[in-house]
């Protein structure tokens, strides 16, 4: 028996508690390390495309025809503030990256013993003020007050339909590699105005007001970024790297696909704020929570007019590496031009620090 970290599952027990699992009826795209969402297929063709086969990834592009329901679930458990808010952009952001719009939110919202009802209205005032900044609806979910908690939590589900499904195991060696906006939007938000006093005295009062503002700019949500990506150009696979950071995201879509990868760590966009608040923390923003941007894998070919088309929106990106055989693991090349395994960890660096 082994005890777990904080934070999600190590990749070796997800990938035993997965083991054996028979697929469920209409399953396109099931449970596995990378993979943002489900997709079941509602109408058209049926029998086809289990997860990771080859007729599930000819099913990708789509003839217009199939219909297919996309779902995600999170929760927020490192934060208090504003925990409604947030859980509707980090699920809307799983179901866009597998290529559907975000439409129907639910929530289940357990609240420590002596919350309020001001507190309950305050959580659900902000659940519905974010489904309607990404086009959802608030469709149901669960209420209660938890004996043992210290703090509310919200475990949401997101719903999406779709007739063009993406998925991170269709990426492919040979693929440019993309991040939108920068490195750590949601990570660096937290940690400013959780560590505020561990900060005090070493970062500038003034970064750490810009970086609370994080949540609303550059914000948590990629839902506008991945469908200009998908509008843009061919795109085999998209992924928000999220718990675990960057480093964690990109090896989840290189599990998930079946592809190694080759990191240019000076073309990483890492926020200045980041930076600073990284540096007096001790932290490697490279493990730090990284809601906010989105990977995006495409054929060389595509990512030059997909760069554009984010520029054009106002969308910060830029190509740090490309992804290639998997027997040649995971790579990460720094400012100094040396080459070592890209690292990841079972945890976060927020959880870490807090």
């Amino acid at each position: 028996m082994t005890r777990l970290p904080p934070g999600k599952l190590p990749a070796p027990v997800l990938r035993a508690l997965l083991e054996g699992r028979t697929p469920a009826e209409g399953e396109v795209v099931g449970p596995g390390i990378g993979r943002d969402g489900a997709v079941l297929r509602l109408s058209g063709s049926a029998g086809e495309g289990r997860p990771g086969d080859a007729a599930s990834r000819d099913a990708t592009p789509g003839d217009g025809e199939d219909l297919f329901l996309v779902a995600a679930a999170d929760p927020i458990t490192f934060t208090a503030d504003r925990i409604g808010w947030y859980a509707v952009h980090v699920n809307a952001n799983d179901v866009a990256c597998m290529g559907a719009n975000p439409a129907w939110f639910l929530a289940t919202v357990l609240l420590p013993e002596g919350a309020t009802d001001e507190e309950a209205a305050g959580i659900v005032a902000d659940i519905r003020a974010a489904c309607a900044e990404v086009g959802a609806g608030l469709v149901g979910g669960h209420t209660e007050v938890t004996p043992g908690l210290d703090r509310p939590l919200v475990a949401g589900t997101m719903l999406g339909t779709t007739r063009r499904w993406v998925s991170a195991e269709g990426a492919r060696a040979g693929d440019a590699l993309l991040l939108t906006t920068g490195i750590a939007v949601e990570g660096t938000a937290i940690l400013a105005a959780d560590a505020a006093d561990r900060l005090a005295g070493k970062v500038d009062e003034a970064v750490l007001e810009r970086a609370r503002g994080f949540l609303r700019d550059p914000g948590l949500s990629v839902v506008s970024a991945a469908r200009t990506a998908l509008a843009a150009g061919t795109v085999h696979a998209l992924h928000d790297p999220t718990e675990g950071g960057l480093s964690a995201g990109i090896h989840e879509l290189c599990e998930a696909a079946g592809t190694g990868a080759a990191i240019e760590l000076e073309a990483v966009p890492v926020l200045e704020e980041t930076r600073r608040i990284a540096a007096a923390l001790e932290l490697d923003p490279m493990g730090l929570l990284a809601s906010g941007a989105l990977l995006v894998a495409a054929p060389e070919s595509a990512a030059a007019p997909i760069l554009a088309a984010l520029d054009a929106e106002g969308i910060r990106a830029a190509r740090i590496g490309r992804l290639t055989h998997p027997s040649e693991g995971v790579l990460a090349t720094d400012l100094a031009g040396r080459t070592a395994p890209f690292p990841t960890s079972d945890g976060d660096e927020l959880a870490r620090v807090l």
